[in-house]
């Protein structure tokens, strides 16, 4: 059964270019070893992952007619995503990834024209309508729509991305709302304990996830569980922009398929693993068939444990 899963946030038109190291030292001219432009935005990518493996995804998003909202728009329609969901706006979200040798990453997101569209409730509960999960980002812009967003009926997953307060202020109305909620471990410190204190103090929350890097994925259930997924990938890393919407995005996914959390976070660790062999991660995804041999080929480790003891 296909899944209908409605996507909230920004998609944005990207330039991603290699840098020899962090920190950057100044230079009038420098020639990177690469560059390559692409369409990006946690939301856009979710819906892109979400997309390749099948499901009936629904993009909401606010992207403007100049010529960044060109290309968006021109690359949303190539992905099957360019739908009643999609918003005019004054102008179009852009940023910048600059990725080291290493994979590692520095974007240099600019959000305002999205952050000062307002975005019809509207068209948000029509592009809700029959569908089995809404995946509300974390964009300034939807915030205000996650409580009539509640009122739905419909299950919410967000990532909050680098959060590190449970109680954070921004935040607060997906956290109340959210039964899944999923973020990096940039800030959390121990990532068990950020699950029990998130547990403990969302009722409505059931799934607790946190993505941890080379280190692989977390997650924690209600109930107690706690499950550990190892990282792998196939090939060195080159550009670790958007593992996290990876994961997260690929979780949600089997999780709607198989109804196996453990399965799903396997999955989500491949996925990421994948994608960030290659300079756009964003670009790129499998489709359902593959991701299932490249799942069997690698084999992620699982360990299962408690984080309520």
């Amino acid at each position: 059964m296909t899944a209908r899963i409605t996507v909230a946030g920004v998609t944005s038109l990207y330039v991603s270019a290699a840098v020899d190291g962090f920190p950057l030292e100044y230079a009038p001219s420098s020639r990177p070893g690469w560059m390559e432009l692409g369409v990006s935005g946690a939301a856009g990518h979710i819906a892109r992952v979400q997309r390749g493996l099948g499901d009936d995804v629904r993009l909401c998003s606010p992207v403007g007619r100049d010529g960044a909202g060109l290309l968006i728009r021109r690359e949303l329609a190539r992905a099957g995503l360019l739908g009643a969901g999609i918003v005019p706006a004054a102008a179009s979200s852009m940023g910048v990834v600059l990725v080291d040798r290493d994979g590692r990453r520095m974007g240099l997101p600019h959000l305002r024209p999205a952050d000062v569209s307002g975005y019809p409730f509207e068209v948000l509960r029509e592009q809700a309508r029959g569908a089995d999960l809404l995946v509300l980002t974390n964009a300034r812009f939807v915030r205000p729509l996650v409580p009539d967003a509640a009122g739905l009926g419909v299950p919410i997953a967000v990532d909050v991305h680098r959060i590190a307060d449970p109680d954070d202020a921004y935040d607060r109305p997906w956290l109340e709302h959210a039964e899944i909620v999923f973020c990096s471990h940039e800030r959390v410190g121990d990532p068990r304990a950020w699950v029990a204190a998130l547990l403990a103090r969302r009722p409505r929350c059931r799934m607790v996830g946190v993505g941890m890097g080379a280190r692989g994925a977390l997650l924690g259930l209600r109930g107690g569980a706690l499950v550990t997924v190892d990282a792998v990938a196939p090939r060195p890393p080159v550009n670790t922009s958007g593992a996290g919407d990876s994961l997260f995005a690929t979780f949600l996914h089997v999780l709607l398929r198989t109804g196996d959390p453990v399965e799903a976070l396997r999955c989500g660790v491949v996925h990421a693993g994948w994608k960030i062999g290659h300079r756009v991660p964003a670009g790129v995804s499998l489709a359902a068939a593959d991701l299932a041999a490249l799942r069997r080929s690698l084999r992620p480790r699982a360990a299962l444990g408690r984080w309520d003891r």
